[in-house]
């Protein structure tokens, strides 16, 4: 008798995704989106709360042990440096990208009444209170937020602490371990729950908004997912091919769970533990990868800057302005420096946007416009994004192993 075959965790999230987009589908021919918010979105926010739950521990205890396991402060300097420059890169790309698909489009996207249009801007967060924000006045209330810019400062203190601290720091370092390990296997188990959570976010998503994406802005979401198709295979498979000497088909391959996740719960830290097993797979240092998702997580937001100069764009053509190329060229920069100015801020796509227009002086207001679909920008936007920290984090390993090779040869 021949042994059944397991389907892949990756072939369970693809069919409960299918399955979540059909059901949404049934929901929205009958009318009752109500059902799918009030008794199926509640089971999907309980999975990816369980996610949100173990994402904290994970980060704290892997930075920590991915810090140590160097044991040279040096070499963190090194991959960090090395991961901040990739991320601006690619942040700059992908605004590019936006703004070139935007105007190549325009002519097609329909122009929508823009009077007794509002929005009230949140409150405004520049890069001196965000650099301020990054480091915490005590260890428990970044871990009680998910504040995740201070739990990795809090990470690479303690990680530097004990590389200093010597063999005094060998019990906190075993401790850390320890608590890394038993969260892999917390989050192995919550993971296993993926296919359920994954059908339960998606099925309201589409219940709610089907009709909406089939309306106006149409044109608007399919530049933007264009967009987001081009910068994904052109700038992410050139640079794992050229930087990490990876094959983009197996890249995309071991990546697909964790696009599939992301598409569904348009959370990056959610996505987090998936992406670590992803990266894992592709030959990623367990110690790198610790450090530089978390960090992608956090500031890389590659997606969100395609978003922008889509949205920037068929703003200003709601509002019938032209933007001339030095505002394009000012709303690269915006999106590029915003990125990081944001990072850690809830709702940073908003904020963000705001910042954007507000530097080429368009109508703030014209955010209204876009608002009532921004969770369906969201999922593309998370996918990019989470696309984009794996690529970072392939390259960085590959360019590391690299180095130690030639150094180990000399």
């Amino acid at each position: 008798m021949k042994a059944k075959t397991k389907l892949s965790l990756a072939a369970q999230i693809f069919i409960a995704l299918g399955l979540g987009i059909i059901a949404g589908l049934v929901f929205l021919a009958f009318n009752r989106a109500d059902l799918a918010v009030s008794y199926i979105r509640p089971i999907g926010t309980i999975f990816l709360n369980l996610i949100k739950f173990i994402v904290v521990p994970i980060v704290l205890s892997s930075i920590i042990c991915g810090v140590f396991s160097m044991k040279d402060i040096h070499k963190v300097e090194s991959i960090g440096i090395k991961t901040l420059v990739y991320y601006l890169l690619t942040t700059s790309f992908a605004i590019a990208i936006g703004l070139f698909g935007a105007n190549l489009f325009k002519g097609f996207f329909q122009v929508l009444e823009t009077t007794d249009l509002s929005y009230e801007v949140s409150a405004k967060s520049n890069f001196m209170d965000t650099l301020i924000g990054i480091f915490p006045s005590n260890i428990i209330s970044p871990m009680l937020e998910a504040n995740m810019l201070q739990v990795i400062v809090i990470a690479l203190f303690f990680g530097f602490g004990i590389i200093l601290a010597g063999e005094k720091g060998e019990p906190l370092a075993k401790a850390v371990t320890s608590l890394s390990e038993v969260s892999m296997v917390i989050m192995d188990l919550i993971l296993k729950l993926s296919p359920i959570g994954v059908f339960c976010l998606i099925t309201p998503v589409i219940a709610e908004n089907g009709a909406k994406i089939l309306g106006s802005l149409a044109m608007v979401l399919l530049t933007a997912y264009i967009c987001y198709a081009v910068h994904a295979v052109f700038v992410y498979s050139g640079t794992v091919k050229v930087l990490g000497k990876i094959s983009p088909i197996r890249f995309f391959k071991e990546m697909a769970p964790a696009m599939a996740f992301a598409f569904s719960s348009a959370s990056s830290v959610g996505t987090l533990p998936l992406n670590l097993e992803c990266t894992e797979k592709l030959g990623a240092k367990k110690d790198i990868a610790s450090f530089v998702l978390p960090l992608g997580a956090t500031i890389n937001m590659d997606g969100t800057a395609i978003y922008q100069g889509v949205c920037a764009v068929f703003i200003a053509a709601c509002y019938g302005i032209e933007l001339t190329l030095p505002q394009m060229l000012t709303i690269v920069l915006t999106a590029t420096l915003a990125s990081i100015g944001t990072a850690g801020v809830p709702g940073s796509g908003m904020v963000m946007l705001a910042m954007v227009l507000q530097s080429v002086g368009l109508p703030v207001e014209g955010i209204a416009l876009v608002a009532g679909v921004d969770r369906i920008f969201d999922m593309g936007r998370t996918v990019v994004n989470i696309t984009g920290d794996a690529a970072c984090t392939v390259i960085v390993s590959s360019i590391e192993d690299r180095k130690e090779a030639k150094n180990t040869a000399a």
